[in-house]
Order: structure tokens, then C-alpha cells, then sequence
């Protein structure tokens, strides 16, 4: 389908135009098998972008045993899992866009498509995009599920606890849309400290990566945001939903300012158990 308006208008903004178009070869229709089925099946993370049954986006990750990821057609992906809160109530017809990494090899591998089907045991996903990412600034770590996995805890704003997790991490994942093309997750990397927080909003560089802009190029036309920070020592989870926009500075760089913060963990099995667990609100109000 080629780049979309807000892909091309970053691009030329950027200047890399004529670099970016000699790749829109990688935006071809999909063909799962091969190398990317095997990739797939050893992987024991994804890392899904959709919006929850308010219309808001999240990025969450979904962990499982090597294998839980099958590519059942060229275009078709089975998800051997379901996403938990905050989106746990994801249904069939709902825009996805996914990331897959070997941390080890530094290898990534995107995917966007649409949930075709759902069921007690995972998804069943139509994929309209897949191709592969750059290894710039993956930072090679195994990743390991908390060991007392804990509720989800929502508030409205940034806590001291949530400030460290952000300023310390080398590496959190970024979820945006389009009206028309669907939903994208993608992977952002640095040296520890590269994400700031200022005034309760959240700052980084957008560091040179393969030109193709789609993460910048989605906010160009639609600001609507999702981050997601793990804390790979310890399985904490840090989700904030909002809105970003890009600043044209002498150094470009991002600016997110969240408007909900769920905290969870990094968990196996979660799937069955988090969908019924309660949900805990500011205060120590539940909800189901």
C-alpha cells in the first residue's frame, strides 16, 4: 500500500524521503513462513498494541513457552495467549500491531493485522504487515516472568515509583495508530536515562533508525499514545496511555504526556487469571 500521508510528511521533514522510498518493498503483503516461522516460534514474547473497549491504546506484553506463537498461513498468526489488563477484553475485528524480539540476537520482526478470532486459549490474527527492524539499540537480556505476579493497579498520574522505572530503563515499547492504516507497536532503545520526565510529561530523542518513520508518522495524524516499561530484573510492568507529539528541535525528539497508568507484572499463564482478577484502583477500591 505504500506510506501512508503522515509517514511521508515526517520523511520529508526529516529529509530522508528518497532513502525511505527505496524501501516501501518491505510493506509488501506478508508471507509468514520460512525464516520468520521459525523466528516466531522460539520466541517467548510479544509485545501487542490495541485500544481497550473505551477506544484508549495500550501496549501490553504477552508472554508464553516458546512455541505459542504458530503461523498457521502466510498471512495468518496464532497467538497461543491472551493479553491481560488493560486489554483483556480484546475481540475479534480489533486493529493489532505487534513486535517481536530475540533479545539474545538482537533480532525484531513487526507485525500489524486484525484479530480475526478469539477463544478461551489465545487469537487468531489476519496480518496485513510484517517485516523487519533495524537491531540498533536492543539491548541483549533474557526475560523472565515476575516471580509474585501482583493485580493491576490503574491511577490517573505518575507516581515516584513509576518516575524511577522510566528514568532508569533502557528500553520501553511505543503503540500508535492510524484511522485507516490500524495499530503499530515499536521498539525504542537507549542508555539508561534516555527517557526524562518533566512536569509529569515524558520526553525522549528519536534516534536514527531505518527512515521509514512509521511510529512518528502515525502521530503526525493521530497523537493518541501507548508506552510500555518492563523492569526485566524484576517483571514489574508500567503501562501509560495518552497522547505525543513530535518536536522539531535541532535534536528531534517525542513528548508524551499520559493520561492513565496501570501497573502490573511480567507473567506466565496470566491469561485465564488476570481476565477474572480484580482490578485495584487508587485507594485501595476494587473493581471486577
Amino acid at each position: 500500500m505504500g506510506f501512508h500521508e503522515g509517514e511521508l510528511a515526517v520523511q520529508r521533514q526529516a529529509g530522508v524521503g528518497d532513502m525511505a522510498d527505496r524501501l516501501t518493498g518491505m510493506l509488501a503483503p506478508p508471507d509468514l513462513t520460512g525464516g520468520a516461522r521459525l523466528f516466531l516460534a522460539e520466541r517467548d514474547l510479544l509485545v501487542l498494541t490495541a485500544r481497550d473497549r473505551d477506544g484508549r491504546l495500550w501496549t501490553v506484553p504477552v508472554l508464553g513457552r516458546p512455541g505459542f506463537l504458530a503461523v498457521d498461513a502466510p498471512d495468518v498468526l496464532r497467538v497461543a495467549a491472551l493479553p491481560g489488563e488493560p486489554l483483556a477484553a480484546l475481540t475479534a475485528g480489533q486493529d493489532v500491531g505487534m513486535i517481536v524480539i530475540d533479545f539474545a540476537t538482537r533480532r525484531r520482526i513487526r507485525i500489524n493485522g486484525t484479530v480475526d478470532a478469539t477463544d478461551h486459549s489465545g487469537l487468531s490474527i489476519v496480518v496485513d504487515q510484517a517485516y523487519g527492524n533495524c537491531p540498533r539499540f536492543i539491548h541483549p537480556r533474557f526475560v523472565h516472568p515476575a516471580p509474585n505476579p501482583v493485580a493491576a493497579v490503574w491511577s490517573d498520574s505518575l507516581e515516584a515509583d513509576h518516575v524511577r522505572l522510566i528514568e532508569h530503563a533502557d528500553t520501553f515499547f511505543l503503540g500508535t495508530a492510524h484511522p485507516s492504516r490500524g495499530v503499530d507497536s515499536s521498539h525504542r532503545g537507549g542508555e539508561p536515562g534516555f527517557v526524562t520526565v518533566h512536569g509529569g510529561d515524558l520526553v525522549w530523542p528519536d534516534y536514527p533508525g531505518n527512515n521509514m518513520f512509521n511510529s512518528l508518522g502515525n502521530l503526525a495524524v493521530d497523537s493518541g499514545a501507548a508506552l510500555l516499561f518492563i523492569d526485566f530484573d524484576t517483571g514489574r510492568t508500567l503501562h501509560l496511555s495518552g497522547n505525543a507529539a513530535i518536536e522539531w528541535n535541532q535534536d528531534r525528539r517525542v513528548r508524551f504526556t499520559p493520561a492513565k497508568v496501570v501497573s502490573g507484572s511480567l507473567s506466565t499463564g496470566w491469561d485465564k487469571e488476570q481476565i477474572a482478577a480484580r482490578i485495584v484502583l487508587p485507594g485501595g477500591r476494587e473493581r471486577t
